[in-house]
Formats: C-alpha cells, structure tokens, sequence
C-alpha cells in the first residue's frame, strides 16, 4: 500500500514499481505476502541512482533483513545500499519535518507492528493569543515555550491483525483513514481466523464502533472468498452508516475489453 503524497509504504509485497520511488517503506511482519519483495526493492532503488531505501520494522527483522541483502548482493555480485530502522511500539521515526511514523503492536503472529502517519503541527498556546507579536518574543527571549505540539493522524495501517486494543490508542482510533484486515468470510473459517489471529467479516462491526476514521479501508481479503460474496457479508453485518465508511481496497472495476482492431 503505498502513499505518494507522504513518501510512505506499508509493506512490500513483491515491490510493484509503485514501490521503488518511495523513500520509507513500514514492514508489518516478515510473512512472505508481505516482505517477498524487500532485496529487489534496494537494488531497484540502486540500480536506478535513487538514495537507499528505508525500511522501517520490528526490531527483530533488522539482522534477517541485513542477512538478506548480504546475500542477494552475493547473487547480484554487488550488495545494495540499505537503510533498516528497527522500532517498537511509540517508537516514533520523523519521515519529514512535519510528519512522523509511530508503530503501535497488533495481534498477528512474530510481534507484528502496525503503523500511523501522523502530521506534526506547532501552534501558538490558546493563553497567549491575545499577546502581540513584540510580548510573545520576549517571552520566548526568558526562554518561555510559547508553543504547543499538535497531533493529526492521518493514516493508520494496522497489517495482519485480529481485532485488539490496539484500536484504543487515539492515533489509531481516530485517523482519517484506518486500513484494517477482514481475510475470513466464511462461517466455518472463525475457527481458522481465531488461529492466525486474522479478522473475521463477523469482527467488523465491533471495531467499526471503536473507531471514529472517515474512511475505512478493508484490505487483505482471501482468494477463497470472491469479491462479490465478499461484499455481501459485509453489507450484511454493518450498519448502514458504518458502510458508508468502508472502502474495500481489491474492489476494483472490471477492465474494459478491448475492441480488436480492423487489422486484427
């Protein structure tokens, strides 16, 4: 999933070429659908001169990832720059001056991390505003904090997860837009969902009451399931408001076909 306006992916998968351009990459876990891609996109980012890629990931994925480029650099003949963060739960990375990663763990095999984007805002405290510019400087000359650090989330992937506490922490809970899991659909699969600590289409309507995003962006739906059956589950078990929120990320529309040519 990647977000070009802010210069951040989550997840890798195989590194579509969307991918390459984006300087921050946040991996959720190590699983394959989720991390197959992270040598090629180093050495696409190298390849075609652009700085080495960040990833930013659970402490405990840093030395496989190191492991990992070392030895596609043995295959390749070169080793690819490579930037690798590990972090934990409120440990915050500054991707720009204005905006930051804060990781938050969700409930998801290996210590799996979720991620939001929040925007970083400093603005005049509310006791000051009636100051003038000159009485606000010379506060700040006695070394006077005049200002207060102000908080937008604006996105918030949580990866693989069943529904957990997690959704309490605000940056979460209130981003404009939350990008959740629901990979189980079938009645029989709550069994199977509950074991690989998935969200199942039935968890929906609990965490649609424990958050407060605009858009809510459902991704991660089992091939088992077509889209179609997908959708009606989902209409069926929310509220009409709550389904007003949802957006389902692999809901494309179909192609159009192609008319072949006179020539053809």
């Amino acid at each position: 999933i990647v977000l070009p306006e802010m210069n951040v992916a989550f997840d890798v998968g195989r590194a579509p070429r969307e991918l390459i351009s984006i300087d921050y990459v946040c991996l959720s876990h190590g699983h394959m659908d989720h991390s197959a891609g992270l040598a090629y996109y180093f050495s696409q980012r190298n390849f075609q001169g652009l700085p080495a890629g960040c990833v930013i990931a659970p402490h405990r994925l840093v030395q496989p990832i190191q492991d990992l480029v070392q030895v596609y650099g043995r295959i390749e003949g070169h080793v690819s720059p490579a930037k690798i963060i590990g972090v934990d739960e409120d440990e915050d990375v500054a991707i720009r001056r204005d905006l930051v990663v804060r990781p938050f763990r969700v409930r998801h095999a290996g210590g799996a991390l979720g991620f939001s984007v929040i925007e970083v805002r400093k603005k005049l405290r509310p006791d000051l505003a009636e100051l003038s510019g000159q009485q606000i400087a010379e506060l700040k000359k006695r070394g006077e904090s005049v200002e207060y650090r102000l908080e937008i989330p604006r996105v918030a992937f949580c990866g693989d997860s069943a529904v957990g506490d997690y959704l309490a922490h605000p940056h979460v809970r209130d981003s404009e837009v939350l990008i959740v899991e629901c990979t189980f659909f079938e009645g029989d699969h709550l069994d199977r969902a509950n074991q690989g600590q998935h969200t199942h289409v039935n968890d929906l309507p609990e965490l649609m009451q424990r958050v407060n995003s605009k858009h809510v962006v459902i991704s991660h739906i089992t091939r088992r399931t077509p889209m179609v059956e997908a959708k009606r589950r989902i209409a069926q078990v929310l509220k009409p408001d709550d389904l007003a929120r949802v957006v389902i990320l692999m809901d494309r529309p179909p192609r159009p076909r192609r008319e072949p040519s006179p020539q053809e």
